[in-house]
């Protein structure tokens, strides 16, 4: 067990309506960053963001919360500012999850809520799945919560993933970083985005990118781009939807996810028929994937009042102390 917060680092940057730090935190294999904003013993949120994209995915949306949340936004390894995973090591679900749970239990966050962007919104049903007892509530921002895969096709996909890292491995020796300058690598990044925005595109190269002698270098690890290989088919998806006790919010993009990464109609329909079995609320916003980054006002008040109706623990039991 890591011993809570003797390990972790927070380095104050700036004091305005939300306290905000830098947090760090050593793992076996180098560190986690992220930022961590509001007062220590505030209610405890953690952020989980997309795939490629970083921590800053909510540096918009977390200034419009109430500034008594403690809202940690991570970087997931191999994104942003955290470390990449050791050579010969799968980016996989399974993964994140442990990441995860090295980083509540050295803040010692017994329960807290999530909001999972896009993939982070697929780790966050997978974690509240595995640890129910530990979530209180979850915001799915334009994300499934589960991503099925089709069962005919899961030999494929997992020989393509390991096929695939051992091309990459093979040719670890003969490839070098590509140094961008600073407008290239902005436009790069909004070619592979381009619903973001000009702003949101140099937030998020914040901490997608770092300098070097002769330009910048994209900070993510190349390895996430490989096929993944730790799939779950339907049936699975549904039995782990099940075991989740969290209230869930999914919010649906207009032109989010539906339209940029379409998945067998058969599969989202079972998905969403789940929520709605729980009792969990689905509402549908105007925008795009990024929403929240790109158009924060148009979700925060949804989350805010979200996370408010379901009251966390750890409040419940100071208003009994009073």
């Amino acid at each position: 067990m890591i011993n809570a917060l003797k390990s972790v680092r927070h380095l104050a940057t700036s004091t305005v309506k939300h306290t905000v730090s830098e947090f760090r935190m050593p793992v076996p294999w180098g560190e986690m960053r992220g930022r961590i904003w509001g007062p220590d013993h505030g209610r405890p949120i953690l952020c989980i963001h997309g795939w490629s994209d970083n921590s800053g995915s909510f540096n918009t949306l977390i200034p419009l919360l109430p500034n008594d949340w403690r809202c940690l936004a991570i970087d997931l390894p191999g994104h942003g500012f955290s470390s990449h995973r050791p050579p010969g090591v799968f980016y996989s679900f399974p993964y994140y999850i442990a990441d995860l749970r090295r980083v509540v239990e050295a803040l010692q966050w017994k329960r807290f809520s999530i909001i999972g962007h896009s993939m982070g919104g697929n780790i966050a049903g997978l974690f509240s799945a595995m640890y129910p007892e530990m979530v209180d509530a979850v915001v799915l921002l334009d994300s499934y919560g589960f991503l099925p895969a089709d069962v005919k096709k899961m030999n494929t996909n997992l020989r393509k993933g390991i096929d695939e890292l051992l091309e990459y491995e093979k040719k670890m020796d003969d490839r070098r970083e590509r140094i961008y300058a600073y407008e290239s690598a902005k436009e790069r990044l909004k070619a592979a985005n381009p619903t973001l925005s000009d702003q949101s595109v140099q937030i998020l190269l914040e901490r997608g990118v770092r300098q070097v002698d002769s330009g910048v270098v994209f900070t993510r690890d190349i390895r996430i781009n490989l096929t993944n290989i730790a799939r779950m088919d339907l049936d699975q998806s549904l039995r782990l939807q099940e075991q989740i006790q969290a209230k869930v919010l999914v919010m649906r993009a207009t032109e989010g996810l539906t339209i940029t990464f379409p998945q067998p109609e058969e599969f989202m329909v079972a998905i969403e028929k789940g929520w709605e079995d729980k009792n969990n609320s689905i509402v549908v916003v105007e925008g795009d994937h990024h929403v929240h980054l790109n158009n924060p006002s148009v979700v925060a008040p949804l989350i805010t009042e979200f996370l408010q109706s379901v009251a966390p623990e750890h409040m419940s039991n100071q208003a009994a102390k009073l």
